[in-house]
């Protein structure tokens, strides 16, 4: 399945119905420290309901540690500068999908890292400059499971 890379993130309750997504979906979540918030966050635990237990969640200590562990054939940033529509992707298992820090997104290192095969927008309107970063990940884990016609799910 997929997989969800969250750099630094900020905001339990994202966190938490990130962990709700990667359950719902088979998808993996991994978490680049540092966090904002502690992992026993109320609001993390209250956002992921009872799905903790069904999400696989891995937390890596830098972004360096993350690459050696997932091996990603393609990394797809998401960012609101992104070069190629969320559409226009051809997304295959095992890619990883991932996500900056909700103040303020995926820095320009990251962004040029040599792991990241393309950077990918969302559409909005001009005048405003991010969508949540939950909402985010679950629009792009869904049309990433879509490409494969929802495999696993009950339809």
């Amino acid at each position: 399945m997929f997989r969800i890379l969250f750099i630094t993130p900020e905001i339990p309750g994202n966190t938490g119905n990130a962990i709700r997504l990667a359950a719902i979906t088979g998808a993996e979540l991994h978490l680049v420290e540092p966090l904002g918030f502690d992992f026993s966050d109320a609001k993390l635990r209250r956002a992921g309901l009872d799905y903790h237990d069904l999400a696989v969640v891995t937390m890596h200590k830098t972004i360096e540690a993350a690459w050696q562990e997932l091996q990603p054939e393609h990394v797809y940033a998401f960012t609101s500068d992104g070069q190629a529509s969320y559409t226009d992707i051809g997304y295959s298992p095992g890619d990883v999908l991932m996500f900056g820090q909700e103040s303020v997104g995926l820095s320009d290192h990251v962004k040029r890292d040599p792991h990241v095969t393309a950077t990918v927008r969302l559409p909005m309107l001009p005048s405003l400059r991010s969508l949540n970063l939950a909402n985010a990940a679950s629009i792009a884990v869904y049309e990433a499971w879509r490409q494969h016609g929802f495999a696993g799910a009950r339809i």
